[in-house]
């Protein structure tokens, strides 16, 4: 009884072996993928906000937002304020014109004094007091010109203000809008519709499951074979008799040599010390899973 025993774990043990070493390729390991946790940009409750683990996103796409009443009344606020500030701007042009009609008749004034003068129907001491008026009613021009200008100069400060935190403003309402970074599938959710969250906050994690790299491990005897940009082919387990394969392309290799991850297989099983590899793959059929084991040929 016990040799039938032990025979049978040994018949296990050699078909065990066999299936495992089935499939011979240059190096095995895991596939990763590009993943981006999207974190609240805005404090506020989460208003709207309803996706779900596993769903589908696309680059750009609006998937909730988070409470921004108080910021779009601050926003009138400050565009009230800027309306009453441009009310309260002078029209230059409209202020200086009396001045201007003064000058233009005392030239007028001083023309008819001239030729007066020149018929000695008036005396020269006119003619000084009409130069001197208009001395005058220039010199008052400019000071106008100038305090008006002065005015208008801070009102237009004041609004510029104005805009730079309306343009704030508008920068935190964006920011409200709970915006997808990347293509991919969610992971992981993190908070749920109506929950107040902070800037920071964690709200949930997507991959890129069409681009993942398979991240797999060769000894140093095998590094003179693989260089960077270098085309190979990466193989998945179907079924236990079948694999399927796709292109890939080395993007990484590892300077640095390191223990083999216990999980990982390599092409000479006396070696300890590995180098990581890191194959770009589209998985253009999405058979291939985050975490799945995948096999690569270098030839």
């Amino acid at each position: 009884m016990k040799q039938s025993i032990i025979l049978a774990i040994g018949t296990f043990m050699i078909m065990f072996s066999c299936n495992r070493n089935k499939f011979e390729h240059d190096a095995s390991g895991t596939f990763e993928s590009t993943e981006v946790i999207v974190s609240s940009e805005a404090n506020g409750k989460l208003e709207s906000f309803q996706i779900i683990e596993g769903d589908i996103l696309t680059k750009g796409q609006y998937v909730g937002y988070i409470d921004s009443i108080q910021l779009y009344l601050k926003k009138r606020q400050l565009l009230a304020t800027n309306k009453a500030i441009q009310v309260k701007k002078p029209d230059i042009s409209v202020q200086v014109s009396s001045i201007k009609e003064q000058i233009a008749k005392a030239e007028f004034e001083r023309r008819r004094i001239q030729r007066l003068l020149a018929d000695n129907a008036a005396t020269q001491k006119e003619l000084d007091d009409a130069n001197s008026q208009i001395e005058v009613l220039k010199k008052s021009l400019n000071a106008q010109v100038n305090t008006l200008s002065t005015s208008v100069n801070g009102l237009d400060e004041e609004s510029n203000t104005n805009n730079v935190q309306v343009s704030q403003i508008e920068d935190q309402l964006r920011k409200c809008k709970i915006i997808n970074p990347i293509q991919g599938t969610v992971l992981n959710k993190y908070v749920e519709e109506k929950e107040v969250v902070t800037q920071g906050k964690a709200l949930y994690k997507i991959a890129d499951t069409k681009n993942l790299f398979l991240r797999a491990y060769i000894v140093s005897e095998q590094l003179e074979k693989v260089k960077i940009g270098e085309k190979v082919t990466v193989f998945i387990n179907i079924t236990e008799d079948k694999q399927k394969s796709y292109p890939g392309t080395i993007t990484w290799i590892s300077d640095k040599a390191e223990f083999t991850p216990k999980t990982i297989q390599t092409k000479d099983e006396r070696q300890n010390l590995v180098y990581a590899v890191k194959i770009a793959v589209t998985n253009t059929d999405g058979l291939i899973k985050i975490g799945m084991y995948g096999d690569v040929d270098f030839r």
